[in-house]
């Protein structure tokens, strides 16, 4: 299976789960990108890895492992993202030390935040990103003064009605084409951890 590369394209607060984030991966060499729903904890060292101008006093979590790695000639080649089950990222450390080369199971977002500390490149497998991407639509004429990272979206249409979704986004009973329309629309508010979740129902089915 082929691997793609992916780079860190933000993080998004979630508007749905407290406490919770939506890491936003993006294809190098294409369009979609990847929406993973990670902890407010690790959102703040991955948030704190990408801001170079940002040194916590104290060395947290990721830093300790990192420091404690150059200690001992360990380094993070890079990671994988090798699986997904039922909504769930597995990922993979790709690691050497002294010549020899080793895997190291860990969770997604520990697996990037400490990819951003060793510099390491992040990828995942091309049927990974088949199933759990999602193509955003940019609007380039849109005059709006923005960052350079920023992206403008264009409202998609809807033909769908306005559902009662209860707190725990229960999408069993919408049809495919009703789940197709509130994706495009959580993807155009910029509301990825919605878009995620019902990513992870399409999938199922």
């Amino acid at each position: 299976m082929s691997l793609v590369r992916l780079n860190i394209k933000g993080i998004s607060y979630s508007q749905t789960q407290s406490g919770a984030y939506a890491l936003i991966l993006s294809e190098v060499d294409g369009e979609r990108k990847l929406p993973i729903v990670i902890g407010a904890f690790e959102a703040q060292s991955i948030a704190i890895a990408l801001e170079k101008d940002i040194r916590p006093p104290r060395p947290l979590t990721h830093d300790l492992f990192k420091n404690f790695s150059d200690r001992f000639n360990i380094i993070v080649k890079q990671v994988i993202i090798h699986k997904l089950v039922d909504g769930v990222f597995y990922a993979s450390l790709i690691c050497e030390s002294n010549g020899k080369e080793e895997i190291i199971d860990a969770r997604t977002s520990d697996a990037i935040a400490l990819a951003l500390r060793f510099s390491a490149p992040i990828f995942t497998y091309k049927n990974i990103l088949e199933k759990a991407g999602i193509i955003l639509k940019i609007n380039p004429e849109e005059d709006v003064e923005k960052s350079d990272d920023a992206l403008v979206f264009e409202e998609v249409p809807s033909d769908t009605s306005e559902k009662n979704i209860d707190e725990q986004n229960d999408y069993k009973n919408l049809s495919l084409a009703e789940l197709e329309d509130l994706l495009q629309k959580a993807v155009s508010d910029e509301n990825y951890e919605v878009a995620a979740k019902i990513r992870d129902e399409i999938s199922k089915r």
